[in-house]
């Protein structure tokens, strides 16, 4: 199981409560999800989200990178 971090400062696009998003990393895909609604994302990396193999109905909005330091 991955170890997941919550993202300081963040608010939820969907509830708008801020310090409530959380991130992490499974199979190469960032996902993020609000721990109080029902909120997820994800993003893919670069490389599969530019494959010709992905039609774009599959494709989903993507997230931004958190990197701490």
């Amino acid at each position: 199981m991955a170890k997941k971090r919550f993202i300081a400062g963040a608010v939820c696009p969907q509830c708008s409560e801020q310090d409530t998003l959380r991130w992490w990393q499974e199979n190469e895909i960032e996902r993020v999800e609000c721990v109080v609604c029902d909120y997820t994302d994800r993003r893919v990396p670069k490389s599969v989200d530019e494959s010709e193999q992905l039609s774009p109905p599959t494709k989903e909005q993507v997230i931004g990178i958190f990197k701490p330091e």
